[in-house]
């Protein structure tokens, strides 16, 4: 028997269906934010290098450190603030932006971990990454999709999440209604035993 392609539509994907997405600039605003908040936090943990660690191996790498930390704080910051905040830094609450994950219900930390080295893909070939905001339909840029991941405005899409909340109720009634008007099923086997 062959096998056909199926499409992925989820339960989650019903859920989340309809929600307003946020607009670039807003997204942007609240990245530029979180950014920000990297750089502020990068400084202590350049003292803590400095105090902390021994210097003397550092003259036979070949790797620039500073880079390094800068990167392990960015990844570190994006991914504790995705889970923790559940799809919400700093930025992007102050943006009124939230991520969304499109196979849970909540954010989890790999999901989290993979969207924040998602930005590096996003970067690369001088920000084509982001630019695909503006040519997929659920505007998703290159560590969105990665992640499996959508970004809303949270101003917009609460009243869809609190109606959501309200529906299986009315679900439920109505597929009551339904079930009581059903016909009984016969069972003809009985009839045609050999």
């Amino acid at each position: 028997m062959p096998e056909y392609f199926q499409a992925r539509e989820t339960v989650r994907e019903d859920e989340v269906d309809g929600l307003l997405l946020a607009h670039f600039g807003q997204r942007a605003v609240g990245f530029c934010l979180d950014l920000f908040l990297v750089w502020l936090l990068r400084k202590p943990v350049e003292w803590l290098w400095q105090v902390y660690v021994p210097h003397g191996w550092e003259r036979h790498t070949l790797v620039d450190l500073v880079h390094v930390r800068s990167l392990i704080v960015l990844v570190t910051y994006f991914s504790l603030a995705l889970y923790f905040g559940n799809g919400q830094t700093i930025g992007k609450w102050l943006a009124r932006t939230r991520v969304i994950s499109l196979t849970h219900e909540r954010m989890n930390l790999w999901q989290s971990v993979e969207r924040a080295l998602g930005y590096g893909a996003s970067f690369l070939e001088l920000g084509f990454g982001f630019m695909q905001f503006f040519i997929n339909r659920n505007r998703q840029c290159a560590h969105d999709r990665l992640a499996q991941t959508i970004v809303i405005d949270v101003r917009g899409s609460m009243e869809k999440i609190v109606d959501d909340a309200k529906q299986p109720e009315v679900a439920a009634d109505d597929l009551e209604q339904e079930v009581t008007r059903a016909e009984p099923i016969r069972d003809d086997s009985a009839h045609h035993r050999t």
